[in-house]
């Protein structure tokens, strides 16, 4: 049963005065009162909500990648609500909160933006502020070794190009794609002689330097491998779909055709996006 105070607090959120995010801080307070609030949100930790910040990143990214204009504003509004609960918890255990964490940013943005808010040029190529942008990122960071702070949480492919640009800022890199492609085979070759004579430890570690190679060959192609694999996980979804289409109006489902049938439909869906 609802509190008689509820509806009075929603009309007060509602009839607060003050910026939006003001108005979403207070209602996240709300949430995480111990008394009053949403047991869930109660329970909830850094550890349990850090799977659904990323998981809202990616929606981010999905809404963008599909041109979904009208869903991103909702879907940014979800990853804005995971730094502010974030940064809620935080202010609970005296850690910071969320002024803090605006502040942090406004400064940072500040001083790595030297030929904006200092007094550097601005006559400089977008590359050539990216690469000062690092240098600066690098000072911040002060004495360290190579490959520090490349977050561990990030996705793995995307991990691997960051963890090879670092190595590559030393010298660590091959020259062209021809010797990348060549270490693809090589490590293509062995995960084969893995499967047929090692562990499945071994396949496994075998699959893995195949993957990172993979993340290296984009890296010097200048794709983002994370987009490249969405893009082919959608086109295998929307041409799969369409399989299951065709048979559908010959009144059959995938289990009841054969790899045959749905090889010839797909090769009729691949047809059918290239007149498009």
């Amino acid at each position: 049963m609802a509190s008689p105070h509820s509806d009075d607090r929603s009309q007060q959120l509602d009839a607060d005065q003050g910026s939006e995010i003001a108005r979403l801080r207070r209602i996240m307070r709300q949430l995480r009162d111990p008394v009053t609030g949403c047991p869930w949100d109660i329970e909830q930790s850094f550890a349990t909500i850090a799977p659904y910040t990323i998981e809202e990143a990616h929606e981010v990214a999905d809404a963008i990648e599909r041109q979904a204009w009208p869903e991103l504003p909702g879907e940014l509004g979800d990853l804005l609500l995971q730094v502010v609960f974030h940064s809620q918890m935080a202010a609970e255990a005296g850690l910071f909160d969320f002024d803090d964490v605006t502040t942090a940013i406004c400064d940072k943005m500040i001083a790595r933006h030297p030929h904006v808010f200092g007094t550097e040029s601005r006559e400089k190529t977008s590359e050539q502020q990216t690469a000062d942008w690092e240098k600066i990122k690098a000072a911040e960071r002060g004495p360290a070794r190579v490959l520090d702070g490349v977050a561990l949480g990030l996705p793995a492919l995307t991990r691997a190009v960051k963890l090879q640009k670092r190595a590559a800022r030393v010298g660590f890199d091959w020259p062209s794609t021809d010797e990348v492609v060549a270490k693809i085979a090589e490590e293509a070759a062995e995960l084969v002689e893995a499967r047929d004579t090692l562990t499945a430890a071994e396949v496994h570690e075998e699959f893995g330097d195949l993957m990172f190679v993979m993340a290296n060959l984009a890296r010097h192609l200048n794709v983002d491998p994370e987009a490249a694999l969405r893009a082919a996980n959608a086109k295998f979804s929307r041409r799969f779909g369409r399989i299951e289409d065709w048979l559908a109006e010959d009144g059959k489902t995938p289990d009841q055709s054969d790899l045959a049938e749905m090889d010839a439909l797909w090769n009729r869906a691949k047809a059918e996006e290239r007149q498009t």
